[in-house]
């Protein structure tokens, strides 16, 4: 799967607050594509999020949140951190309140997966999110 050569890129800050941003910049950046921004906007807020609360504290540990599209018209969405713990899906159901970011992953994205980088330095969890 080939991603295009365009990347938009955002560096979030520790801070729960900015999930408001990455939504702002996911829009800004999708709304280019005629995309639908509903699913784009909650997978990035639950990847974004997952991230910065799983993240070492310390100040040189960005979350980064990259945008591109597939070959045929998808959006893949990447976050990369610090962390190098793998997460995981919780058997979360729809009234839990913590332990759903995948799980919602999971039912929007066409795909989804997570490549642990070289050298313990982090990872990238992606998704693939169809054109709608």
């Amino acid at each position: 799967m080939g991603q295009a050569a365009t990347e938009n890129e955002m560096v979030v800050k520790q801070d729960l607050a900015v999930v408001a941003e990455v939504r702002r910049f996911v829009r800004l950046v999708i709304g280019e594509w005629g995309m639908d921004d509903f699913v784009p906007c909650l997978v990035a807020s639950e990847l974004v999020t997952n991230a910065l609360q799983h993240a070492p504290s310390a100040t040189d540990s960005d979350v980064i949140l990259r945008l591109s599209r597939t070959e045929d018209d998808a959006l893949w969405m990447e976050v990369q951190d610090t962390a190098c713990g793998l997460p995981r899906m919780l058997a979360a159901d729809a009234t839990s309140e913590t332990g759903r970011g995948l799980f919602i992953v999971d039912q929007y994205a066409r795909c989804w997966g997570i490549r642990a980088l070289a050298d313990k330095v982090g990872k990238i969890v992606f998704a693939v999110i169809d054109h709608s």
